[in-house]
């Protein structure tokens, strides 16, 4: 008896349409935040060091992105 779980498996979304519209428009609204603010720290000539911090916004809109497509 094979205990692996990946043959004949079937994903069942775990939330409804409203949980996926909100973290589809969490995904947008982070996305629109990350892209404004690397554009302000990239043309007041900011470090480079301190656009790495839009790396959470940025992962933020991404997870957000993830969680929607996937329904989790």
């Amino acid at each position: 008896m094979s205990t692996d779980t990946s043959e004949g498996a079937v994903c069942v979304a775990n939330i409804g349409p409203r949980e996926r519209r909100k973290r589809l428009m969490f995904g947008v609204t982070s996305l629109v935040v990350s892209v404004a603010g690397a554009a302000a720290l990239v043309l007041s000539g900011t470090a480079v060091a301190w656009r790495a911090a839009l790396f959470l916004p940025f992962m933020s809109a991404g997870l957000g992105f993830f969680q929607w497509r996937e329904q989790t």
